[in-house]
């Protein structure tokens, strides 16, 4: 079964303790560091007991992160786009597919239609 690439996963392979903070990151696209600096100061300013609990709730919950999750750094900068907005993800594959439509079109007009020189040249080697 192929892994989900929109579920989250605790990214141990990056991951200080229990991977759940470098799986957040991995997620949305920020930098590990931050996002543990972010839990700690959450921490800090009165959180502490649901702080510790709701990370040890989502290594818990979560599963592993796939060894070869992406084919490469583009994939995981596309993947993690999807993830934060879907909408944009969605408007940009589709402006590329048009652009990809529009040169195809520009083509097959080029290959279709009728080049007088071209044709004498062929008619020439006959």
């Amino acid at each position: 079964m192929a892994a989900r690439r929109t579920k989250f996963y605790l990214d141990k392979q990056n991951g200080k303790w229990l991977g759940v903070c470098a799986g957040i990151a991995d997620y949305t696209g920020l930098d590990a560091l931050w996002v543990r600096i972010g839990v700690i100061v959450i921490t800090l300013m009165g959180a502490f007991p649901w702080t510790l609990i709701a990370y040890l709730l989502a290594a818990w919950m979560a599963q592993n992160k796939p060894h070869d999750f992406y084919g490469s750094e583009e994939d995981t900068r596309f993947w993690q786009g999807v993830r934060s907005n879907p909408a944009r993800s969605t408007r940009d594959v589709r402006s590329r597919f048009r652009d990809i439509d529009r040169r195809l079109a520009d083509i097959e007009l080029h290959y279709t239609s009728r080049n007088t020189r071209l044709a004498d040249e062929i008619d020439s080697l006959r």
